[in-house]
């Protein structure tokens, strides 16, 4: 699996996905779902380009141009980690970006189940 995550552009000041990139070196959340003989390597890792997300349709296309088979969407998107403020947007950017991508390329709505613990 090569990886592409898109994250929030509002969470990047406070968050800096470190939790991210913990979950996919121990296959954690959602890349604990990929086969151990599978490697995974991520590609880049960028924002959604802000409010209401448009921008993460080139974001996912640059992505995939770098290499990226599989893009993943921060949980910090879905989920709201990790100040619980999900974005409004989500579903929407989720499908134009699938809708963009195709069937050829994996999309994954969420990187991990919580953040870390202090």
């Amino acid at each position: 699996m090569k990886v592409g995550i898109i994250r929030c552009m509002q969470t990047e000041d406070y968050c800096p996905g470190t939790t991210d990139f913990i979950s996919v070196r121990e296959r954690k959340g959602v890349f604990s779902q990929v086969p151990e003989e599978e490697p995974i390597e991520i590609i880049g890792f960028c924002n959604c380009g802000g409010c209401p997300g448009k921008k993460a349709v080139l974001r996912a296309r640059t992505l995939i141009k770098r290499g990226a088979d599989t893009i993943a969407f921060a949980s910090c998107i879905q989920k709201g980690t990790p100040i619980g403020y999900p974005c409004p947007f989500a579903k929407k950017m989720q499908d134009i970006v699938t809708r963009d991508v195709g069937d050829q390329i994996r999309i994954l709505t969420y990187t991990h189940d919580a953040p870390p613990q202090a």
